[in-house]
Protein backbone atom coordinates (compact mmCIF):
# COMPACT_ATOMS: atom_id res chain seq x y z
CA UNK A 1 0.00 0.00 0.00
CA UNK A 2 2.07 2.88 -1.29
CA UNK A 3 0.86 6.47 -1.76
CA UNK A 4 1.21 5.97 -5.52
CA UNK A 5 -0.92 2.80 -5.53
CA UNK A 6 -3.59 4.18 -3.21
CA UNK A 7 -3.88 7.42 -5.16
CA UNK A 8 -3.83 5.72 -8.56
CA UNK A 9 -6.52 3.23 -7.52
CA UNK A 10 -8.87 5.98 -6.36
CA UNK A 11 -8.11 8.19 -9.37
CA UNK A 12 -8.91 5.33 -11.74
CA UNK A 13 -12.02 4.32 -9.79
CA UNK A 14 -13.30 7.90 -9.88
CA UNK A 15 -12.70 8.10 -13.65
CA UNK A 16 -14.36 4.75 -14.37
CA UNK A 17 -17.43 5.60 -12.32
CA UNK A 18 -17.60 8.98 -14.07
CA UNK A 19 -17.59 7.16 -17.44
CA UNK A 20 -20.34 4.83 -16.24
CA UNK A 21 -22.41 7.80 -15.09
CA UNK A 22 -21.90 9.51 -18.45
CA UNK A 23 -23.04 6.34 -20.22
CA UNK A 24 -26.11 6.25 -17.98
CA UNK A 25 -26.82 9.90 -18.75
CA UNK A 26 -26.49 9.22 -22.48
CA UNK A 27 -29.05 6.42 -22.27
CA UNK A 28 -31.38 8.53 -20.12
CA UNK A 29 -31.20 11.84 -21.98
CA UNK A 30 -30.22 10.95 -25.57
CA UNK A 31 -31.64 7.50 -26.12
CA UNK A 32 -34.47 8.18 -23.71
CA UNK A 33 -35.11 4.56 -22.79
CA UNK A 34 -34.27 4.23 -19.10
CA UNK A 35 -32.69 6.05 -16.21
CA UNK A 36 -31.43 2.92 -14.45
CA UNK A 37 -27.83 3.70 -15.46
CA UNK A 38 -28.00 7.07 -13.72
CA UNK A 39 -29.77 5.60 -10.70
CA UNK A 40 -27.04 2.96 -10.31
CA UNK A 41 -23.91 4.80 -11.47
CA UNK A 42 -24.80 8.11 -9.80
CA UNK A 43 -24.49 6.96 -6.19
CA UNK A 44 -21.49 4.75 -6.96
CA UNK A 45 -19.72 7.68 -8.59
CA UNK A 46 -20.65 9.90 -5.66
CA UNK A 47 -18.95 7.52 -3.24
CA UNK A 48 -15.90 7.22 -5.53
CA UNK A 49 -15.74 11.02 -5.85
CA UNK A 50 -15.76 11.51 -2.08
CA UNK A 51 -13.22 8.71 -1.59
CA UNK A 52 -10.93 10.24 -4.20
CA UNK A 53 -11.12 13.65 -2.53
CA UNK A 54 -10.30 12.22 0.91
CA UNK A 55 -7.38 10.19 -0.43
CA UNK A 56 -6.12 13.23 -2.35
CA UNK A 57 -5.95 15.25 0.86
CA UNK A 58 -4.14 12.46 2.76
CA UNK A 59 -1.63 11.87 -0.05
CA UNK A 60 -1.12 15.62 -0.51
CA UNK A 61 -0.26 15.99 3.18
CA UNK A 62 2.07 13.01 3.14
CA UNK A 63 3.81 13.83 -0.13
CA UNK A 64 4.03 17.52 0.84
CA UNK A 65 2.19 18.86 -2.17
CA UNK A 66 1.77 22.59 -2.54
CA UNK A 67 -1.68 24.05 -1.96
CA UNK A 68 -1.92 24.63 -5.70
CA UNK A 69 -1.20 20.98 -6.49
CA UNK A 70 -3.72 19.88 -3.87
CA UNK A 71 -6.39 22.18 -5.31
CA UNK A 72 -5.62 20.96 -8.84
CA UNK A 73 -5.94 17.37 -7.61
CA UNK A 74 -9.31 18.10 -6.03
CA UNK A 75 -10.50 20.11 -9.05
CA UNK A 76 -9.54 17.25 -11.36
CA UNK A 77 -12.37 15.21 -9.88
CA UNK A 78 -14.97 17.49 -11.47
CA UNK A 79 -14.34 17.16 -15.24
CA UNK A 80 -14.82 13.59 -16.48
CA UNK A 81 -11.67 11.42 -16.53
CA UNK A 82 -9.34 14.22 -15.35
CA UNK A 83 -8.24 12.28 -12.27
CA UNK A 84 -6.30 9.93 -14.54
CA UNK A 85 -4.62 12.92 -16.20
CA UNK A 86 -3.79 14.42 -12.81
CA UNK A 87 -2.33 11.13 -11.56
CA UNK A 88 0.04 11.04 -14.53
CA UNK A 89 0.75 14.77 -14.27
CA UNK A 90 1.75 14.64 -10.61
CA UNK A 91 3.80 11.45 -11.01
CA UNK A 92 5.81 12.94 -13.91
CA UNK A 93 6.68 15.84 -11.63
CA UNK A 94 7.85 13.64 -8.76
CA UNK A 95 4.79 14.13 -6.56
CA UNK A 96 3.98 10.45 -5.94
CA UNK A 97 6.49 8.23 -4.22
CA UNK A 98 6.47 4.53 -3.46
CA UNK A 99 6.87 5.23 0.25
CA UNK A 100 5.04 7.28 2.84
CA UNK A 101 6.88 10.34 4.19
CA UNK A 102 4.82 11.00 7.31
CA UNK A 103 6.49 10.00 10.59
CA UNK A 104 5.52 10.28 14.24
CA UNK A 105 8.07 13.09 14.59
CA UNK A 106 7.09 14.98 11.40
CA UNK A 107 7.08 18.77 11.51
CA UNK A 108 3.35 19.26 11.06
CA UNK A 109 0.38 17.93 12.99
CA UNK A 110 -1.23 16.92 9.70
CA UNK A 111 1.73 14.70 8.80
CA UNK A 112 1.72 13.18 12.28
CA UNK A 113 -2.00 12.44 11.81
CA UNK A 114 -1.26 10.71 8.50
CA UNK A 115 1.45 8.70 10.27
CA UNK A 116 -1.11 7.64 12.88
CA UNK A 117 -3.51 6.57 10.11
CA UNK A 118 -0.76 4.49 8.49
CA UNK A 119 0.23 2.82 11.75
CA UNK A 120 -3.40 2.11 12.67
CA UNK A 121 -4.61 1.06 9.26
CA UNK A 122 -7.65 -0.89 10.49
CA UNK A 123 -8.98 2.11 12.38
CA UNK A 124 -8.06 4.30 9.41
CA UNK A 125 -10.09 2.13 7.05
CA UNK A 126 -13.07 2.22 9.40
CA UNK A 127 -12.69 5.99 9.72
CA UNK A 128 -12.42 6.33 5.94
CA UNK A 129 -15.61 4.30 5.43
CA UNK A 130 -17.43 6.32 8.09
CA UNK A 131 -16.24 9.62 6.58
CA UNK A 132 -17.31 8.56 3.07
CA UNK A 133 -20.69 7.38 4.40
CA UNK A 134 -21.23 10.60 6.37
CA UNK A 135 -20.26 12.84 3.46
CA UNK A 136 -22.41 10.77 1.10
CA UNK A 137 -25.34 11.13 3.51
CA UNK A 138 -24.85 14.88 3.61
CA UNK A 139 -24.72 14.97 -0.20
CA UNK A 140 -27.93 12.95 -0.40
CA UNK A 141 -29.65 15.32 2.02
CA UNK A 142 -28.50 18.27 -0.08
CA UNK A 143 -30.08 16.69 -3.14
CA UNK A 144 -28.89 15.93 -6.64
CA UNK A 145 -26.63 18.30 -8.55
CA UNK A 146 -28.32 21.16 -10.39
CA UNK A 147 -30.18 19.79 -13.37
CA UNK A 148 -30.18 16.23 -11.88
Amino acid sequence: MTPRNVFRTLALTEAITWACLLAGMFVKYVVGTTEVGVQVAGPIHGVAFIGYCLVTVVVAIDQQWSRGRLLLGLASSVPPLMTVWFDRHVEKRGGLDDHWHSRHDSDTAAQRAVCWLLRHHRQAIVGFVVAVAALTGIALLAGPPVGG
